[in-house]
């Protein structure tokens, strides 16, 4: 065999074979749904770029504590992630935050957070009185979208409650959510149960109070004990897939049985046959993988955008931190911290014997902070931190920066559109589907059932197939 031609893996005969490209949450999510609809008997295969799974989730040992360098909880207001976490075993480890509150950080002041309110969208204007100035606009007694229509968060909240709530409330709720611009981000994609109730109301507040979350004493978020790769672990094993690490998709191929992929290094490639794929890596490489399956699809992730962030972690021996779960501050502040976690606070499983502190960096555009060495970004990211506390705050006896370059997808207005557009495009009869952050959401819980929805497209078609 020449060093250019493809070595061959083959699935054994009369075995479904499922390619899932891509190891974060969503492909291991997807692979483990799959195992659950397909049966022992099934071949299932996890190729990962990089030489560990988990994406996103990164959980390191810091300070003598298991710290999470990425994504930090579960959003356990949504079933998918808590539910994922029960059926491979972690029931037992979810643990949950403190009742401490966050803060806003004006003016070098902590403000506390307001209730009552939807992404930083009040339900009444009275109740952020203190922190901006808000007054709603008349309107003319239509909902405000209609069907099918999109605007950005930007728009909507700046013709409807002025500039003040924007900047000082929902701006730096969708920066730490997104690091993302709100004229940029789309209503529909970042919040799908406001736009589904503006087109019931003609007034911002009253589709806000229709979907508040009423307030049930359920905790909102969680986390595993031990740390988030614990989950990433034990969904691995349960979907008893073949995991390949260090393996590169760069080429998929339909045929007439099902699908061909081109892995592994240039000089020496590896085709693998198999009956569907799951596409779950970011925007580009999708993009490419798709062009020559399906234009349409592939121009469809070829528009989003990604923002880059670094995090820096600081461990103190004695440091005076407020009774609060951390803060976040808008973009009008001038700081290239946008917020701060009081990991150590806001989780009591993590103790308090030593101060652990998660410090956020970069919105969209301000790609240029990552080049910055660890040294100047962690000097920055204390002095900073000082700053907004009004203290000046010890030498950390630990610190580490991390950097996570195109983490955080960008949706512009029209992405469900264009998203659902590229599915139809796919069809529902080419066993191929497309998961995970660039088409349907951030965070741990969007990305689980991003995952575990297009393993069970794939499975029906298979079915079908079979039958």
């Amino acid at each position: 065999m020449s060093p250019m031609t493809p070595a061959r893996v083959t699935g054994t005969p009369g075995r479904t074979r499922v390619l899932v490209v891509g190891g974060g949450i969503t492909g291991l999510a997807a692979a483990h749904r799959l195992r659950g609809l397909l049966g022992p008997d099934a071949e299932i295969i996890v190729a990962e770029q990089s030489n560990r799974l988990g994406g996103k989730i990164h959980t390191v040992e810091f300070a003598g504590r298991t710290v999470e360098t990425g994504a930090e909880s579960l959003l356990a207001a949504r079933p998918e992630a808590v539910g994922l976490a029960r059926d491979v075993g972690l029931g037992d480890a979810i643990v949950h935050p403190s009742n401490l509150k966050p803060a806003l950080s004006i003016g070098g002041e902590l403000i506390d957070f307001p209730a009552g309110h939807m992404m930083g969208i009040p339900g009444d204007p009275a109740d952020v009185a203190a922190i901006a100035d808000a007054k709603e606009r008349p309107d003319d007694g239509l909902p405000i979208l209609e069907p099918g229509q999109d605007l950005s968060v930007g728009a909507l909240v700046r013709a409807r409650l002025g500039d003040d709530i924007l900047d000082r409330l929902v701006a730096p709720m969708l920066g730490g959510v997104y690091a993302g611009d709100v004229d940029r981000l789309s209503v529909r994609a970042v919040m799908p149960q406001l736009a589904a109730a503006l087109e019931r109301h003609a007034r911002l507040t009253d589709a806000v109070n229709e979907i508040k979350r009423p307030r049930t004493g359920k905790p909102v978020f969680a986390t595993i004990e031990g740390g988030l790769d614990r989950l990433v672990t034990a969904t691995s094993a349960a979907a008893r897939a073949e995991v390949r690490l260090g393996m590169t998709v760069r080429e998929l191929r339909q045929t007439p049985y099902g699908w061909e992929a081109i892995a592994g290094p240039v000089p020496d490639p590896i085709k693998i046959t198999a009956d569907a794929v799951v596409l779950a890596v970011p925007a580009s490489p999708a993009t490419e993988l798709l062009r020559g399956v399906e234009p349409q699809a592939a121009a469809a992730l070829s528009g989003v955008a990604y923002a880059s962030v670094a995090l820096a972690a600081f461990a103190f021996d004695q440091v005076d931190l407020p009774e609060r779960s951390g803060f976040l501050t808008p973009a009008s502040e001038g700081k290239t911290v946008k917020a701060a976690t009081f990991a150590s606070k806001k989780w009591p499983h993590l103790g308090r014997r030593r101060q652990i502190v998660r410090v956020s960096m970069g919105r969209i555009g301000e790609e240029a902070l990552l080049q910055y060495d660890d040294a100047t970004l962690a000097k920055t990211a204390l002095r900073e931190l000082g700053e907004h506390l009004g203290r000046r705050l010890p030498e950390p006896v630990e610190q580490r920066i991390d950097r996570w370059g195109g983490a955080l997808p960008q949706y512009a207005p029209g992405h469900d559109a264009r998203i659902a557009a590229a599915r139809e495009a796919l069809g529902s009869e080419r066993r191929i589907a497309i998961a995970g952050a660039a088409v349907d959401g951030v965070g741990i819980a969007a990305c689980v059932a991003s995952g575990q929805r297009a393993a069970e497209d794939i499975a029906a078609q298979l079915i079908e197939h079979s039958n």
